[in-house]
Parts: C-alpha cells; sequence; structure tokens
C-alpha cells in the first residue's frame, strides 16, 4: 500500500500496467522449464518540425506529445522565441507533427540530412554544444536530506522497470518531493519527455532536480543543462566528458547514489550535508569493485 501511495504523490506516475507497453512472451529458463516474461514494446515515433522531419526515435510510445517537444527544445531547435501553436500525433502512422507560428532555421539546415536514432541519441550533437554558448545554471543548494529522500521514495515507486526491465527512468524533483516521473527505452527520451511536459506547462527549472536511472554522460548533462536544470542525480556512474561539461556549465552532479553512498564531482560547494549518512540505510556493496558502485 505504500508503495501506492507514493505513486499517487507524483503529477505523473509511471504506468507499468498501461495498455501496450509490455506484451507476454513464452521462454524457457535454465532448466529447460517454460517460462511467461512480460517484456517492453518498442515502436518508432517521427518527429516533425513543422514540414520538415526531424528524426524518428524508438520509445515506449507514452507521451509522444512530450517527447516531440522535448527533443526539439533540448536540441535547441525550438527556442524561447518560438510560438508553438499546435502539437499534432497521428497514432495510426505514429507521427508527431509540432508546428510553430514562424518556420525556424532548422527546416533549411536539416533539408540535406537525415536522421535516424534508436533512443534519440547524438543526433545534432553539435548544435546541443553550440546551444551551451552562455547557459549559466542558477546555484541552487542542494540538500543531502533531499537526496537520500527522493532515492528511497523513487526506487520504490511502481514502474516499468521493476515490472520489465530494459527500460530508464528519469525523474522531475522539486526539493524532497518527486513530481513527473518518465520512462522509456532510451533515458534521453524519458529526458525529453520531461523537457516536453515543462515547456507545455511553462514549469521552471531554476528550483528543480532531475534524477535518472541511467549513466552520466555528456549528452545527459547538456540536456538537462539546456533544460535550466541545476542538479542531475543518477544511481549509475559519470563519463569524464560528461564531468567536465557540468563543471563549465555550473550544473551539480552528483552520481553512484545507492543506500547511504554518493559521488559527487561537480558543485560540491553547493551541498548541505544535513544528513547523517551513518543514518540511512545501505546497500550492499557489489564484490570485485574495490570499493566502487
Amino acid at each position: 500500500m505504500a508503495q501506492l501511495e507514493n505513486a499517487s504523490d507524483y503529477v505523473i506516475a509511471p504506468t507499468p500496467g498501461g495498455d501496450g507497453l509490455t506484451r507476454a512472451v513464452q521462454g524457457f529458463d535454465q532448466n529447460g522449464a517454460a517460462v511467461d516474461l512480460n517484456v517492453v514494446e518498442e515502436r518508432p515515433l517521427t518527429i516533425y518540425l513543422n514540414r520538415r522531419e526531424i528524426v524518428t526515435a524508438m520509445t515506449i510510445g507514452d507521451y509522444p506529445e512530450y517527447l516531440a517537444l522535448g527533443f526539439l527544445r533540448n536540441q535547441g531547435m525550438l527556442l524561447d522565441s518560438d510560438v508553438v501553436t499546435a502539437v499534432d500525433y497521428d497514432a495510426e502512422v505514429d507521427t508527431v507533427v509540432v508546428r510553430t507560428a514562424v518556420e525556424t532555421d532548422h527546416e533549411d539546415k536539416l533539408a540535406r540530412k537525415t536522421r535516424t536514432s534508436g533512443c534519440a541519441v547524438g543526433t545534432v550533437f553539435g548544435d546541443m554544444m553550440a546551444g551551451l554558448e552562455g547557459v549559466a545554471l542558477a546555484k541552487t543548494p542542494v540538500k543531502t536530506s533531499d537526496l537520500y529522500a527522493l532515492a528511497a521514495q523513487i526506487n520504490r515507486t511502481p514502474s516499468l522497470y521493476l515490472e520489465a526491465g530494459a527500460i530508464h527512468g528519469t525523474v522531475l524533483c522539486k526539493g524532497a518531493q518527486p513530481l513527473v516521473y518518465m520512462e522509456d527505452v532510451g533515458r534521453h527520451n524519458a529526458v525529453d519527455k520531461i523537457a516536453g511536459w515543462m515547456l507545455s506547462e511553462k514549469v521552471g527549472a531554476v528550483d528543480k532536480i532531475l534524477y535518472t536511472t541511467g549513466r552520466l554522460t555528456s549528452e545527459m548533462v547538456i540536456k538537462t543543462a539546456m533544460m535550466g536544470i541545476p542538479v542531475l542525480a543518477s544511481r549509475s556512474g559519470f563519463t569524464a566528458w560528461g564531468v567536465d561539461i557540468a563543471q563549465q556549465v555550473g550544473l551539480t552532479l552528483i552520481g553512484r547514489m545507492k543506500g547511504q553512498r554518493f559521488v559527487c564531482l561537480a558543485g560540491e560547494h553547493r551541498l548541505i550535508r544535513d544528513a547523517d549518512p551513518a543514518a540511512i540505510a545501505d546497500e550492499p556493496r557489489k564484490s570485485g569493485r574495490k570499493g566502487q558502485s
């Protein structure tokens, strides 16, 4: 019952039992016995900006409008000055068309290019890097008590990951409260869905934390910075370039969050250590990692 109450606190929570998100498949275990397993469905979603096809991403199919808006925003194709007049989703052909009042300059830029991505990874990385010029994130302090509370609640929330695996989750949080929990086969898609929701609902970013189950790569850091979110945290580890970019833009970057442990590789001076790690229930360390998570 506690899990259901946690899930109900979200503005948007995972829907592990949602129609079309998983499919039952029969297989055989190590002893040759038949087993039924729910596996995640994935399908292509083609995103258009006005008349121009931008990308085809593999996704689980929920919240396609948010995914399209967030992808375009995080890739720098939708600017603050652009007025979105419509977001049209056609389920029969798995297509979203985002329309703006005035055509952007990206229609011409992409006219000679074809972009297809399994999980919207690296499709216009150069443009994203250029979009970081002048980015200055808010110097928002982060309470370690909030980080511990978020990790505990998020990890107990019923999710598609817990039901079927092969999925990534990303959660928009404020203080110790998780707000919007999105999942997808690509961690970048999950982030883009949150960006699309924030853009659609006109939600501010300066007081938010982004929590992800995935690795803290350069693109994850860039997307978070492009969204204006000053804090990014994960159960997983880092890449060196992700750390470099986080330090460059002033992002607080926290990884390997498991139980009472975490590592901060950027923005440590913004941490308010108001929780005693010894009072937090720890997770067992994996053998063979020499103390690393």
